[in-house]
């Protein structure tokens, strides 16, 4: 199945940090190949990736998926 979504904000923090995606899938245990189709949307991102990016680029999951334009992460609860 394609998905049409296609995710800028993941490609845009890894660009800005000059990395591949070769580099990135790496770091997440992944191949290019898959890591490519979570960019483009190709295939859907589990909830371990979008966690463990977030963490990695200390932005907040929803902007990570394009649903805000604020990158800070919620607060850690107490």
């Amino acid at each position: 199945m394609i998905l049409v979504k296609v995710y800028p904000n993941i490609r845009n923090l890894r660009e800005d940090r000059d990395l591949t995606q070769k580099q990135l899938a790496s770091h997440l245990n992944t191949s290019q190949k898959t890591y490519s189709r979570y960019e483009t949307g190709e295939h859907n991102i589990p909830t371990e990736i979008l966690i463990e990016l977030a963490d990695y680029y200390s932005v907040s999951i929803d902007f990570l998926l394009g649903r805000t334009t604020q990158k800070d992460p919620y607060p850690k609860k107490k």
